[in-house]
């Protein structure tokens, strides 16, 4: 790594003045730390979030779950409020990576990272989940604004996300065997506005698939995600599937996704 100096905030107040400062927050570490040993990343300082107690928690609020930016992903996997109303969250971070990733991991350093076979965004985006930040509220359709990129500003430092918790919901993906990150992955959600459906590690960022929705929206069944046309034109081609490949996963994987929702 190159050399840098590292902070250790124990207020939100501290660590936005230093983030807004030019300092980089360091949340699970699990891209940041690796792009820094490649000597792709060179922040000149880091400011550690794991001390700022304000960042974690988890509460169940009215048909809501408030997760704090820094809940790692095995807090998540093992909350049993969230295991029995919204089992589907809990399985998507039981599933992250591997047992080391999960245990540092963090569901803030995730969603504001924001790639494009991360599995959390998918979550944040079927459920039509809330970011707040220090700032603001984002809905999840006006966050995720493409590679590696949110609405997050210069200093913007998430506090928790809000998750709605739906009527039915399930999450299936595929993993890439080298690295743990989903090939494709498929979050459902229905509620009673409708049914989302979000795609991860088939493009250039997490996508909503209108076509899916419409058609699960009309009969929330396997049978009618089996006979929407997946668009391969768009979605990303390279050494490990195809565009063709991975449209063909995103029908397949909303069927299994869908089956698993109805129970």
């Amino acid at each position: 790594m190159y050399a840098f100096t590292l902070e250790r905030p124990t207020t939100l107040a501290d660590a936005v003045k230093l983030a807004a400062a030019g300092a980089k927050p360091l949340a699970g570490g699990q891209t940041l730390l690796a792009s820094m040993k490649l000597r792709l990343s060179a922040p000149e300082q880091l400011a550690d979030l794991s001390g700022v107690k304000e960042l974690t928690g988890i509460t169940r609020d009215g048909n809501s779950f408030v997760i704090g930016a820094m809940s790692r992903h095995l807090d998540v996997a093992n909350h049993a409020d969230i295991q029995a109303a919204f089992p589907a969250l809990a399985y998507l971070a039981a599933h992250i990576g591997d047992r080391q990733v999960r245990a540092m991991g963090t569901l803030g350093g995730s969603v504001a990272n924001n790639d494009p076979a991360a599995c959390y965004p998918s979550a944040v985006l079927a459920t039509g989940a809330t970011v707040v930040t220090n700032k603001r509220e984002v809905a999840a359709d006006d966050f995720f604004q493409g590679l590696f990129t949110t609405a997050l500003e210069d200093g913007e430092l998430i506090k928790a996300i809000r998750f709605p918790i739906p009527k039915r919901a399930a999450y299936e993906k595929l993993r890439q065997k080298a690295s743990n990150f989903p090939l494709v992955g498929i979050f459902v959600a229905q509620s009673d506005s409708g049914v989302r459906v979000a795609v991860t590690g088939a493009g250039n960022g997490v996508f909503r698939h209108k076509g899916l929705e419409d058609a699960l929206a009309k009969a929330f069944t396997p049978e009618s995600a089996a006979g929407v046309k997946i668009d391969a034109s768009d979605l990303n081609s390279d050494l490990h599937a195809s565009a063709d490949y991975r449209a063909n996963l995103i029908s397949v994987l909303t069927q299994r996704a869908v089956a698993k929702a109805l129970g």
